[in-house]
């Protein structure tokens, strides 16, 4: 997401959640006999070689070809670099106007008012994100990555290894990346989904048509208690607008965050003006004489003025043309297994788009997160080109930061690890610490912790893989949020030295 590209997981097991493919790259000419290997997984191992005729395609980077533009294809696009294997080999091809960037700034700081330092291009291109080298177009070009911009991928051929554009371009592949992420779940158009003044956040266009209407809003309401909904209403603050949320859940962010964790946030945004409708449906977008949006009508028959609406109501799995290589039909993304294969030869998939094991909990999910898209690319790319086997063993992670504008007396910033199962032990007061604890047949699940110090967010991931053994009073007694972190870390020690 955006924002986030944002991160909500799903998995066949839980609702809340959320290739060692050796490169046979396919040659300008010559003749290649086909191999095709699949094991015992069902997923493929080795890619198929086809005689190809070099005036055919209008591609000159054919080795590997990565389908999409955000996060995971940059990030695959630097270890391709690192192994050295981009040069004159990597094709990108994307409908995004940009060279990949990071996706969440476009629902937080690019969405800052103009006297507030908004983030901007070329600013957050990855791998900035995670303290990486910033890959602007002139990056790419001077590591030899031929990139094809604007102009999405419309059908895939997988016996002739070949790619069909909107232009009509015609490309070829060795090994292919499917890295096409999600589009935005949308309002149809029956009850107003398109009208003007209704956006949808996914890319720089998209955050551009907001923040022209954001320049001369009065009212905004934002449709949708999750990441995005959070988040441009937190933006929308910084504009000194009306704000409004409206969402159906009886709290915010009900994927993650227990009834407590919502009331403290919510008194927040009540704190600076935002107002809530909650258990709402949504009957229709009302249109003015102008066609412009006006309100939104509630299933009740209530109308909330609005001159602006945000829609954050979830994204679907960009999964077209795609849809051949094999998909999840529960998660609705494409298949893979722990090294990102997918059931056809040389065809990967990664970031938001790939359902894949989640080893640490044994079940398969789909992660619609900046981190699992970066440490994906990584990862499938690590296997593609070297003899790497380890299975992918992700530990969810979902973030937010808002409010960190200037002049904003409080900004937010909270980190999650883990899996959200089993009780709840809530420790602090949100002044500014607050922290929860999944605990689950007396193992320590996953942690919350909004505002902590860097010592103590380093620590969160460590306790959610570890798992130790805790109990569930001691937590509870703790007088402070500092006291049951170290309660925590010290059950840590105890497992490490037993």
């Amino acid at each position: 997401m955006t924002a986030a590209r944002r991160m909500l997981m799903a998995s066949t097991s839980n609702m809340i959640s959320l290739k060692h493919g050796i490169s046979l790259w396919c040659p300008q000419s010559g003749s290649i006999n086909q191999i095709s290997q699949i094991s015992s997984t069902g997923f493929a191992s080795y890619r198929r070689r086809f005689t190809v005729s070099a005036s055919s395609f209008a591609n000159d980077n054919r080795e590997f070809v990565i389908v999409g533009g955000g996060n995971s294809a940059g990030y695959a696009a630097r270890t391709f670099v690192e192994h050295g294997m981009a040069d004159g080999k990597l094709c990108i091809v994307s409908k995004e106007a940009y060279a990949p960037y990071e996706r969440p700034a476009l629902t937080k700081a690019y969405l800052f008012p103009t006297d507030k330092k908004p983030a901007r291009l070329p600013g957050f291109h990855t791998c900035v994100g995670s303290g990486g080298e910033r890959q602007t177009p002139e990056w790419y070009k001077e590591k030899g990555i031929e990139m094809l911009l604007e102009d999405p991928v419309t059908s895939l051929d997988i016996e002739k290894q070949t790619l069909r554009t909107d232009s009509g371009k015609l490309l070829k592949y060795g090994s292919l990346i499917i890295a096409t992420g999600c589009t935005s779940s949308r309002f149809p158009d029956k009850i107003g989904g398109n009208l003007p003044g209704v956006h949808y956040i996914r890319d720089v266009a998209d955050a551009n048509s907001l923040i022209s209407f954001l320049e001369k809003a009065k009212k905004v309401v934002v449709v949708g208690g999750g990441y995005i909904g959070m988040e441009v209403a937190a933006a929308a603050v910084g504009w000194n607008l009306d704000t409004t949320i409206i969402f159906p859940e009886d709290h915010l962010m009900t994927r993650l965050f227990t009834p407590f964790l919502a009331r403290k946030y919510e008194e927040l945004y009540r704190d600076y003006g935002v107002k809530f409708v909650k258990g709402a449906s949504i009957k229709t977008l009302e249109a003015g004489s102008d066609g412009h949006v006006t309100g939104v009508k509630l299933g009740d028959g209530s109308i909330i003025e609005a001159d602006t609406v945000v829609v954050g109501i979830g994204a679907k799995p960009a999964v077209t043309p795609f849809e051949s290589v094999g998909l999840d039909n529960n998660l609705g993304g494409i298949q893979v297994d722990g090294l990102f294969r997918t059931s056809v030869p040389g065809i990967f998939a990664i970031g938001d788009v790939a359902a894949f094991p989640l080893k640490i909990y044994n079940r398969s999910a789909r992660v619609e997160h900046v981190d699992h898209a970066r440490k994906s690319a990584q990862h499938c790319v690590k296997a593609l080109l070297t003899a790497h086997t380890d299975t992918y063993d992700y530990l969810p992670y979902f973030y937010s930061r808002v409010f960190e504008y200037e002049g904003c007396p409080r900004k937010v910033w909270w980190q999650f690890f883990g899996d959200n199962v089993g009780e709840t032990v809530e420790v602090g007061k949100f002044d500014p610490k607050v922290a929860t604890f999944w605990i689950d047949s007396g193992k320590l699940k996953g942690v919350f912790l909004e505002s902590g110090s860097p010592e103590e967010f380093q620590l969160l991931p460590e306790l959610a893989r570890k798992q130790p053994s805790v109990e569930k009073a001691k937590i509870q007694s703790a007088s402070s949020v500092e006291e049951a972190l170290e309660i925590a870390r010290a059950s840590l020690q105890f497992e490490a030295a037993a």
